[in-house]
């Protein structure tokens, strides 16, 4: 009976169940483990909000180094060996973070602090790159339109969960249990990550097998497609415009939250309470909608919801009095994550399952990473120069408004292109 009903809710076809399962269990564990700490990354940016700008360049030079070097593991390991090992390289850099906040001295937590915003900001781009990537390598185009709106249904229960876990401890517990609870997720989804490449061993009509020889290449073969191959060009230039209209409403909520919230664990729980709302509406909205209207609208209008959503939130908070600003940025900030996760991801990931494997990991993990934190380094400075020309919150939020259109624009025509490298038939 509870298959019968699961198969009406969900598209899925006589093979598929268990995968789609697994799956969505590995996005719950990464995405629970995210939002333990996700909270606790913002509090530091409101608190240290001067700043942003440096650390977010900090952030853009470690990814330069981390990419090539994941490049080079994923040429030479089997997937089933290097997404574990990426998994559990950043559960022990939450140990080590936990050591030094209990045995450094507290003159020494500014640094701390820093060194864990961009740790965290790197952390959250490659387990998610290294998570979807698994994903797109595992199903097919065809499946990806029908089964990546529920896979993200478990990614948004487990920021869902970690959300709400936060904002329940944060007032209670020191920061640095959230860091060693966030461990334990790490753990479960590697072993979900192995789970997963073993089914598809058996059962290489459902999934895609990976073949035995490793993806191969150096640690820099990934670059090349992303400037040759039109697809992928532009979907990193739709990443670039993604980021500028993230990281512009980021800015509005660090300066917002930071001058109206005083206190650091109230800052925090605000912005767990935030997380909470954005996994709940994502959640309906992928377990109800991301399906019908990736059927119905296609790729490319589904690509250009988000950048719609984004141009309505921005002359929200542009036009907002100054004493509804905080209700105001919680309700775009809800309205645009939610699209972001429940609609965007979703359909930009489908577009990753018509490359070649080398590029679904290599040239995927250099869009997803570098070019995503590139773009937040050049908004970031963009915004901070904005800024000191004098511009209010507000003017900032109206001038990143039509940029907004032409990013939708791009959206639209993202859906109608193909990649040179179409993904070869595997056993």
């Amino acid at each position: 009976m509870l298959t019968t009903l699961f198969r009406r809710a969900v598209p899925v076809r006589p093979g598929e169940t268990v995968p789609l399962l697994l799956a969505t269990a590995y996005g719950f564990c990464i995405l629970f483990a995210y939002y333990l700490l996700r909270p606790v990354r913002d509090e530091i940016s409101a608190a240290d909000r001067g700043n942003l700008q440096l650390l977010w360049t900090a952030v853009f030079f470690v990814m330069l180094l981390a990419v090539p070097l994941y490049s080079a593991a994923v040429a030479r390991l089997p997937r089933g060996v290097f997404v574990p090992l990426a998994n559990r390289f950043f559960a022990v850099n939450l140990i080590a973070f936990y050591a030094a906040l209990m045995l450094l001295p507290e003159s020494a937590r500014l640094w701390i602090d820093r060194v864990f915003y961009v740790w965290t900001s790197v952390f959250a781009l490659f387990v998610v790159t290294v998570f979807w990537g698994l994903v797109v390598d595992l199903f097919r185009d065809e499946q990806g339109k029908r089964l990546f709106g529920f896979i993200a249904v478990g990614s948004s229960l487990g920021g869902l969960v970690g959300s709400a876990s936060t904002a329940a401890l944060a007032p209670h517990l020191p920061v640095f249990l959230l860091l060693l609870l966030a461990v334990p997720p790490l753990e479960g989804a590697c072993w979900l990550a192995r789970a997963l490449d073993r089914r598809a061993a058996h059962a290489p009509e459902t999934l895609n097998r990976e073949p035995e020889q490793t993806i191969g290449g150096s640690a820099w073969s990934g670059l090349g497609p992303v400037w040759r191959d039109p697809a992928l060009r532009n979907i990193a230039l739709w990443i670039l415009l993604m980021t500028f209209a993230s990281t512009v409403l980021y800015f509005v909520q660090a300066h917002l939250v930071g001058e109206s919230i005083t206190d650091r664990a109230l800052r925090r729980a605000f912005l767990a309470r935030i997380d909470l709302a954005v996994n709940a509406v994502t959640i309906v909205t992928q377990a109800f909608l991301t399906a019908p209207i990736l059927a119905r609208l296609g790729i490319g209008l589904t690509l250009a919801l988000l950048p719609g959503v984004a141009a309505l939130g921005f002359l929200l908070l542009g036009a907002a009095p100054t004493a509804i600003t905080l209700t105001a940025l919680m309700v775009v900030r809800v309205l645009y994550d939610s699209s972001r996760h429940a609609l965007a991801k979703p359909a930009r990931e489908v577009l990753f399952t018509r490359v070649s494997r080398e590029q679904r990991y290599k040239s995927k993990a250099f869009i997803d990473a570098a070019i995503y934190r590139g773009g937040d380094l050049v908004s970031g400075w963009a915004y901070a120069g904005f800024a000191a020309l004098g511009l209010a919150t507000g003017a900032i939020a109206l001038i990143a408004a039509p940029v907004a259109v032409v990013w939708a624009v791009l959206g639209w025509r993202l859906g109608r292109s193909k990649p040179q490298a179409q993904a070869q038939e595997r056993n």
